[in-house]
């Protein structure tokens, strides 16, 4: 009705002007008859004669003609007003004008036919259309949204309308503008199809190799090995037709397949069942056979999806395999990765190794040697091994060490009070960023992480970078590493380092506290042998004891003071059985010097507990809360450490949650083991 005033007003003046002009007319004749008048009368009698006639033709027209032709004006207006508002309704676009309650004031046919509703007018668009919020609608800076309403897709787009911009010339005002919005809903559902389409047909890459065929052919009778190799061909070329897949071996134990992006989904809905699938096959072999996956997908590129298949498969085997790893752009999914890690009986790929590495040693004037934050004995032992190895080659050695904990400590002092070693043996992380340079070799042991190192500043300023790890590889790794060692299957760093020290060169020879180090790690990681021994474990452990290690002595490194004790027996006495079988505790850390390490022992210790299956212990330092887990063959901890931001082995694992307190990091940890349990994945 504003609108309808506002427009009449402009109409009634720009059209009374052409009714004034006869007005301007007749006053010019009176002028000119009464100048004709004084020079000749009669014409200026019959002037005003004409006077006359123009002044009852000007009256005509003022109050007859202009009455007729103002209401053919105004009928033509309404007619064409009635046409706009027939277009508008029957747009073939669903439209609808909100006011600034986000009511409803005028719509048009598409959109009623997309409301069940009969009522539309004056309601809220929030009831009638529930998917369209009105304040995140009118909110959004580019003023456009997508949304779904039943089986179509529409593309919202927002137009603020000011009811007094209409008024062009500006000869009407109001007190305050009133503002409105106009939107349109574009169906995209065609586009969205398409869109569909294309994304299913993009092609997938894929690489499956077996894990330890070598391995599992050795464990059967000969006459058997063909029927086993059949099998497991057989499985692989069902599950390939299974997902339309083409697929090719390369290698004896070693296949690429392609797929289309469709059918992924299918492959992760099932975990990628096709592990199952192999690792059921039994034909008397005493070893499980196992593959790992890996899967690029949405490459901008073939080249690229290949890449990224290639970048899962070493994720695949770095984390133990026994899995499948899909990459995504900048995204990792994990499935699988149930089973314990099996030691490989070969020794070829320790013996290339520690060729290459040696060749690396040679070719720099020093080397940099560092582990994780907060070290531990398995850190620091394999970091003295890299360093008498690197002495031996007569190569300046340092190993970075910041924070000295209870755990290294005795094993520190007994380096520092040892005449034999240099007094820079031990640097800060300052100092080993001074002594950096690009002839330097930077060799990062125990850790594969790079938030998760020492000093993490020498991973960008070193370029030559070697990493030794046992712990599986997570979608946060050093990329750059010239050389890289990472066998989840080991039982700790310090036995890939004394097997590494074997081939290297004849010549090294430890020293009895060095072979103490080294010894104290596997001792440490293997909770004194009882936990991920294979026989590569007992033959490092036996060169050790051959180079001088002594039991009584590493025994010695391992003693606690009685407030880790305290704290100890504290946590355990307050855990809290979750779920029948899983213990959760809090240990104090405030009176002991190395929370961390004491936490891992009372996560140790409560597996001691009957019908506990996996254990969680959560300590505090400064803002940051670390959760330490064990668990016995029934539980895959890592999977849950995974979710936290963390990572490990099957049986041990952390994770760090910064700026938490401990009643949040509580809360999430049982968020993900509930999450977890409904998954299936424990």
């Amino acid at each position: 009705m504003l609108l309808l005033k506002e427009s009449k007003y402009q109409f009634n003046t720009k059209v009374e002007r052409y009714f004034i002009w006869p007005a301007f007319y007749l006053l010019a004749f009176v002028l000119l008859s009464i100048i004709i008048s004084i020079y000749d009368k009669k014409l200026g009698l019959i002037s005003f004669i004409f006077c006359s006639f123009i002044l009852i033709i000007t009256i005509l027209l003022h109050y007859v003609v202009k009455k007729k032709l103002m209401s053919e004006v105004i009928n033509f207006a309404l007619d064409f007003g009635v046409v706009q508002k027939n277009l508008l309704y029957n747009f073939p676009i669903p439209y609808i004008v909100l006011d600034n309650q986000g009511k409803i004031r005028w719509y048009n046919e598409k959109f009623e036919k997309l409301c069940v509703d009969d009522k539309i007018l004056n309601k809220p668009i929030s009831s009638i259309v529930q998917e369209i919020n009105y304040e995140t609608l009118i909110n959004n800076k580019d003023s456009i949204k997508h949304i779904q309403i039943g089986e179509n897709f529409y593309e919202l787009e927002v137009k603020p309308i000011y009811v007094n911009e209409i008024n062009e010339d500006k000869s009407a005002e109001f007190d305050e503008p009133i503002k409105m919005y106009a939107v349109y809903l574009f169906d995209e559902t065609k586009i969205k199809d398409l869109q569909s389409r294309i994304k299913d047909q993009k092609t997938v890459i894929g690489l499956l190799y077996i894990d330890n065929f070598e391995e599992a052919l050795q464990s059967i009778e000969e006459v058997r090995r063909p029927l086993l190799v059949a099998l497991i061909d057989r499985n692989i070329n069902k599950f390939a037709q299974n997902i339309d897949a083409v697929v090719r071996k390369f290698e004896k134990d070693k296949y690429f397949f392609i797929f289309q992006h469709k059918y992924l989904h299918q492959l992760q809905s099932n975990k990628f069942a096709i592990l199952d699938d192999i690792r059921a096959i039994n034909i008397g072999n005493e070893m499980p056979v196992t593959l790992s996956m890996g899967i690029g997908v949405n490459g901008k590129s073939f080249t690229q999806s290949v890449e990224f298949a290639r970048t899962s498969i070493d994720l695949a085997l770095g984390r133990g395999g026994d899995q499948a790893v899909v990459k995504d752009m900048e995204r990792l999914y994990y499935y699988g990765g149930k089973t314990k890690d099996v030691e490989k009986s070969t020794r070829v790929k320790t013996r290339v190794k520690a060729h290459a590495f040696r060749e690396l040693l040679e070719g720099k004037d020093k080397v940099i040697i560092m582990g994780h934050k907060l070290q531990d004995l398995d850190s620091l032992g394999a970091a003295i091994g890299i360093y008498r190895a690197a002495k031996t080659l007569n190569k300046k050695a340092y190993i970075v060490l910041k924070d000295i904990t209870t755990s290294v400590r005795p094993l520190y002092e007994l380096f520092k009070l040892d005449a034999e070693y240099e007094e820079d043996m031990f640097l800060k992380n300052e100092e080993a960023i001074e002594k950096a340079d690009n002839n330097t070799l930077l060799v990062v042991v125990d850790v594969n992480r790079p938030s998760y190192t020492e000093c993490p500043e020498l991973l960008e300023i070193i370029p030559n970078i070697v990493v030794f790890d046992h712990h599986r590889v997570s979608s946060e790794n050093i990329e750059n590493a010239v050389l890289s060692y990472i066998e989840p299957y080991a039982s700790s760093t310090c036995e890939m380092v004394a097997e590494l020290i074997q081939y290297m060169s004849e010549k090294i020879k430890l020293k009895p506290l060095e072979a103490d180090a080294l010894f104290a790690g596997i001792t440490v990681d293997t909770k004194n042998f009882m936990v991920k021994t294979g026989v590569k474990t007992f033959e490092a452990a036996a060169f050790l004891r051959r180079n001088g290690a002594d039991v009584v002595r590493v025994r010695k490194l391992f003693r606690n003071d009685m407030e880790s004790y305290k704290a100890r027996a504290e946590a355990i006495k307050n855990a809290e059985i979750y779920k029948d079988s899983l213990a959760i505790t809090f240990c104090p850390g405030d009176k002991i010097e190395s929370p961390t390490i004491v936490a891992a022992q009372t996560a140790d210790e409560l597996l001691n507990i009957s019908g506990i299956k996996a254990s969680f212990v959560l300590t505090q330092i400064e803002n940051t809360i670390y959760i330490s887990s064990r668990s016995i063959d029934d539980i895959n901890v890592q999977l849950i450490m995974e979710k936290l931001g963390g990572g490990g082995h099957l049986n041990v694992a952390g994770a760090q949650l910064v700026n938490f307190t401990v009643e949040d990091a509580l809360d999430v940890l049982k968020d993900k083991i509930d999450e977890l349990i409904e998954e299936g994945e424990l």
